[in-house]
C-alpha cells in the first residue's frame, strides 16, 4: 500500500499515512483517524493538503530533516551519485 504526507494549513504539520490510491483525505480530522493521532487543538474541520512526493522519494521524516539521507555516511559513499540514485540528492551538502 502506497505512503502519502499530508500537510495541515493550520497547524503547518505534516503527516505520513498508508492508504489505498482510491482514498480521498480532506480534513484534518480524517488525517488523523487514518494515522491514528490524536487532533489535539486543531479543528478537525481544518483542511489538509496532498504533498506531492515523487513516489515516496520525500518522507515526513526527511522533510523536518533537510540533510540527504546519504549525507550522513550511511551507505558509506561520498559521492551523492554513486549513494542517491544518480544524483538525486542534493549536491550542496558535498
Amino acid at each position: 500500500m502506497p505512503t502519502y504526507d499530508y500537510r495541515c494549513q493550520a497547524n503547518q504539520r505534516i503527516v505520513e499515512v498508508r492508504h489505498g490510491m482510491q482514498t480521498k483525505i480532506a480534513t484534518w480530522g480524517e488525517l488523523c483517524r487514518q494515522a491514528n493521532i490524536s487532533p489535539g487543538d486543531t479543528p478537525e474541520d481544518a483542511p489538509v493538503e496532498k504533498l506531492i512526493t515523487g513516489g515516496n522519494v520525500v518522507s515526513s521524516h526527511s522533510l523536518r530533516n533537510p540533510e540527504p539521507a546519504c549525507g550522513n555516511g550511511a551507505c558509506g559513499q561520498t559521492m551523492p551519485a554513486a549513494c542517491c540514485g544518480g544524483g538525486a540528492c542534493s549536491m550542496e551538502d558535498f
